[in-house]
């Protein structure tokens, strides 16, 4: 009897492991194939690709849509402003997150409870967009690389889950014995705090490097400058500019709408390639810091 009860868990474990990993190849395909296509939508035909001819692997490659968005030199300038507003807005928003995050997760704070109260309130309530556009006008910071860092220099559901890891993961016993031996609060948070917290620093520069790298939509209001615009918002443009020119040209119609098709997937790619470069260098923190951070305390 108990070998049969043996046999039977071990057939129903492997029934289990069957239909999970037959779920999760439909779900690899599912997500995977999005991608594979776009690639090989960008290299292919684009009178295929919209015949619906091209299913999985390219078909008559070629490198024109490839060609004509390289050699825009607003493109390379979107670029270079991107990797500005990327790299100090994130270094920005971390260092300001974590200045915040830290102090509302001691228990010593007077008043933390309140201060927590109040700014988890701006997640459900904000002034709006015309009152945000006359603060940030108001302080000079229209058509400037301010403009689309500072007024979201902190996101308070990263402060939420900042400050949710320092209270769960890292013991307040740590801390009382560091202030006994006399370290001072900025040396406990440099020398003990932070080179304990890599997990959630990875997630935050992840997220808040993805929201800037993706962000259009405050540059869109706030930039008058072209020199200025972020490579979301010159993508855009050069998209809508081939389109028009598609449309409203007499010669050459056909050839360039399919140029215009083409040029679509191009866009995808070079505007999501970087972040599925950086993802892999802290996805080994990236799951750690999330279920620590969002899921205790």
């Amino acid at each position: 009897m108990g070998e049969q009860t043996v046999k039977k868990r071990k057939s129903d474990e492997q029934l289990f492991d069957t239909v999970v990993n037959v779920l999760a190849v439909v779900i690899l395909i599912v997500v995977l194939y999005p991608l594979i296509f776009i690639v090989s939508a960008s290299f292919s035909d684009p009178a295929l690709v919209l015949n619906g001819e091209v299913y999985l692997l390219p078909k008559h490659i070629t490198f024109e849509a490839y060609k004509n968005v390289f050699q825009n030199e607003k493109i390379w300038n979107g670029y270079g402003n991107t990797i500005i507003y990327t790299t100090v807005g994130t270094a920005i928003n971390v260092l300001m997150t974590t200045l915040a995050a830290y102090p509302l997760s001691r228990r010593d704070l007077p008043g933390r409870g309140v201060i927590m109260f109040f700014i988890t309130l701006t997640m459900f309530f904000s002034g709006g967009l015309i009152p945000s556009y006359l603060l940030v006008k108001s302080l000079g910071m229209v058509n400037t690389m301010w403009a689309l860092i500072i007024p979201g220099a902190i996101a308070t559901y990263n402060l939420i889950v900042m400050r949710t890891y320092f209270q769960s993961s890292i013991p307040w016993e740590i801390q009382e014995a560091a202030h006994i031996d006399g370290c001072s609060n900025w040396k406990l948070l440099t020398h003990v705090i932070l080179p304990l917290s890599k997990p959630i620093l990875a997630v935050m520069v992840l997220f808040y490097a993805v929201g800037h790298w993706n962000s259009y939509f405050n540059a869109l209001i706030y930039i008058r400058t072209k020199e200025l615009y972020p490579l979301q918002l010159v993508l855009r443009e050069v998209l809508l500019v081939s389109q028009a020119d598609a449309v409203d040209s007499s010669v050459g119609m056909e050839s360039k709408i399919l140029l215009a098709e083409s040029i679509k997937y191009v866009v995808i790619i070079i505007s999501s390639l970087p972040v599925l470069v950086m993802y892999p260098f802290v996805q080994r923190h990236f799951v750690k810091g999330v279920m620590i951070g969002s899921l205790k305390g």
